[in-house]
């Protein structure tokens, strides 16, 4: 069984705890996690420049001059993408989908494998618990300058009910915070270190394990 280092908020070691070989003890494996970040960010994308073809522009339902004896190269309507204000050929349409499908179980698995590796980097950082006595920002990073990472691309997972934490970290750049059940491996990977207090470790064991 995997162990870490228990912290307070004051930056003292307070104990050992123990976690769950299922979601930190699996080996990493660079192509699952690439596929699950890459999918992660084509199924977010939006599709939001659309160009109108020739049938999407209004007017040009007449016939601009007659098929022959003008001397004029033929026509059959102004919308033409080779007129001025005419349809655009091969342009971007909203109706394009990026989507990348990718099964839950290796979702899953990737983000077992990157919650491992900051385990095994000493960059996942477990807390006795996070409660501030005030939602202030400065009370925060008093607590987080006593604790290793400090001023490092920081995600802490936090309870959804936990306002002050939550409130106390909008101000900070280098903070995201996110609940326990809605980890994804962007967030994993756009931060350095990982964050967690100990009922929040088991709420992610119980919602991530096998």
């Amino acid at each position: 069984m995997a162990k870490v280092k228990l912290y307070n908020l004051q930056g003292i070691v307070a104990g050992e705890l123990t976690l769950s070989d299922e979601l930190f003890g699996v080996a990493l494996k660079p192509a699952v996690v690439h596929e699950a970040y890459i999918a992660q960010l084509a199924n977010a994308r939006q599709s939001l420049a659309h160009t109108k073809t020739r049938g999407d522009v209004s007017g040009g339902g007449k016939k601009p001059w007659k098929q022959k004896g003008t001397g004029r190269a033929r026509h059959g309507s102004t919308r033409s993408p080779i007129w001025v204000g005419g349809g655009v050929t091969f342009g971007p349409r909203s109706d394009r989908d990026f989507t990348i499908k990718v099964n839950r179980k290796v979702r899953r698995s990737a983000l077992r494998m990157i919650l491992s590796d900051r385990l095994k980097n000493d960059c996942f950082i477990a807390l006795e618990e996070f409660t501030l006595p005030e939602g202030k920002t400065q009370v925060l990073v008093k607590a987080l300058q006593s604790l290793p990472g400090s001023e490092r691309p920081t995600l802490i997972v936090v309870d959804p009910k936990n306002n002050k934490v939550r409130r106390a970290a909008r101000n900070l750049h280098w903070v995201t915070t996110i609940a326990p059940t809605s980890l994804n491996v962007r967030d994993l990977l756009r931060h350095e270190f990982v964050m967690v207090a100990k009922a929040d470790i088991e709420t992610m064991t119980k919602t991530y394990g096998i």
